[in-house]
């Protein structure tokens, strides 16, 4: 008999593992995810820096409304090709398509050095870093089950983006403000209840019996990458509260 697991593979019935295996597997887990999340933000920041001594390159990206959605279309692309490798465990190719993913992430940004001062980005980056780490902390370990955050958080998410389209034609200041301080609270939201579910995601594999390995290959480059948009987001919507345009 098999049950499904939250990659979607079928698994073997839970088998017993005690407190201090599941301790040590999570943590294991937990230390993959943030080492590639940061490494992840590392060469978004590279790359970001790298593309502003390349003019030729942020006017091929940004002179053309047809390159800029293609560019986003192709990053959207990534991150179904790393979820598909991270459920067949296929963690080194998961995790070059994450590198590739950060690394154009860092050439979309770059603009954001052109729009804001360097020292609110900065800020901003330091600010984001707090909240995000009070809020993982939270959701790692807090006794509350987040898990019917899960269907709020996502249709916000939702609305979100609907009305960040509307506004692209509207240019409405009013949606523009209701729209950055919602990301804020709904990436806040999602960066303890995405914290949560990879602790369970950790514990269910576990107990299906996964080696540390397999578990760590399935979860480590998925949570990592979840992690990083989240934060991402959250320092994209707080810099347009804190950034200092130029």
């Amino acid at each position: 008999m098999s049950y499904e697991s939250d990659f979607g593979q079928s698994e073997p019935l839970p088998v017993q593992i005690s407190e201090q295996q599941l301790s040590e597997m999570f943590n294991a887990v937990m230390v993959r995810v943030y080492g590639w999340m940061t490494l992840g933000l590392f060469v978004t920041t590279v790359a970001s820096l790298l593309t502003l001594t390349s003019p030729a390159l942020l006017n091929f990206i940004y002179s053309s409304g047809w390159v800029y959605f293609g560019f986003l279309i192709g990053m959207f692309a990534l991150i179904f090709a790393i979820g598909r490798s991270a459920r067949t465990m296929a963690s080194g190719r998961a995790l070059a398509l994450f590198m590739l993913f950060a690394a154009l992430m860092g050439v979309w940004l770059s603009a954001i050095f052109i729009v804001y001062a360097a020292n609110s980005i900065f800020f901003t980056f330091g600010l984001t870093t707090v909240i995000f780490v009070l809020l993982t902390v939270v959701g790692l370990t807090t006794k509350q089950d987040l898990t019917r955050w899960g269907p709020i958080l996502l249709f916000s998410l939702l609305g979100l983006i609907l009305a960040s389209i509307v506004n692209i034609f509207f240019f409405s200041e009013t949606l523009y403000w209701i729209i950055t301080y919602a990301g804020v609270l709904i990436f806040m939201g999602l960066i303890a209840y995405d914290s949560q579910k990879i602790k369970k995601m950790t514990y269910a594999a576990a107990m299906s019996g996964r080696t540390e390995g397999q578990v760590i290959s399935s979860i480590g480059v998925m949570g990592a990458l979840t992690l990083y948009l989240d934060f991402i987001n959250l320092f994209l919507f707080l810099l347009r509260i804190f950034g200092r345009r130029r």
